[in-house]
């Protein structure tokens, strides 16, 4: 059940690199009506898995918080975040740490949905529950995206029949 809040506006801020992330938002959006944002660093990943995981190492090693382009407009007015990630050496990007350190979540209830080879959430959820202490962690969604080049195109099944469920349970659907 979401938090009470002032306004319940529902905003799906996602994070993708290879397009995964980028179609579930699509589809939380076209299920629940809300408002899309692309959580998107200044500094663009490269092209290739194998850079781009190094790159993202890199980032988590040094605890970088990237810069991201563009801003929510007036996020008080969001009862509901879904935020949409892929797993990065077993928590959220670092983009995402930006993201979330840069508005205050208090009071929010906040529905996290991963997209994985094969590691579900790792630690992401601890990660999102330090970052932002005073708002509610609702039910996670982990979905399978593992491929050996996801780059070839998005690889989770959309429309997602779990992602449809997922929202029913959350009494998120239209």
């Amino acid at each position: 059940m979401p938090a009470q809040n002032q306004n319940n506006k529902i905003l799906i801020a996602y994070f993708s690199w290879s397009g995964n992330a980028r179609a579930l938002a699509g589809q939380i959006a076209q299920e629940t009506g809300g408002d899309l944002f692309e959580i998107k660093t200044v500094k663009v990943y490269p092209d290739t898995y194998n850079e781009c995981i190094e790159v993202a190492k890199q980032e988590q090693d040094r605890n970088d918080r990237p810069a991201i382009s563009g801003s929510v407009t007036n996020m008080a007015q969001y009862g509901t975040v879904f935020l949409c990630y892929p797993n990065w050496w077993g928590t959220l990007p670092m983009g995402v740490f930006t993201f979330l350190e840069s508005y205050d979540f208090s009071g929010k209830t906040m529905y996290p949905l991963i997209t994985h080879g094969g590691s579900r959430f790792g630690r992401s959820l601890e990660d999102i529950k330090k970052l932002c202490p005073r708002s509610v962690i609702g039910e996670g969604l982990s979905v399978s995206a593992f491929d050996t080049n996801p780059k070839d195109g998005t690889r989770v099944t959309v429309p997602n029949r779990d992602l449809n469920s997922w929202l029913r349970r959350l009494g998120m659907s239209r």
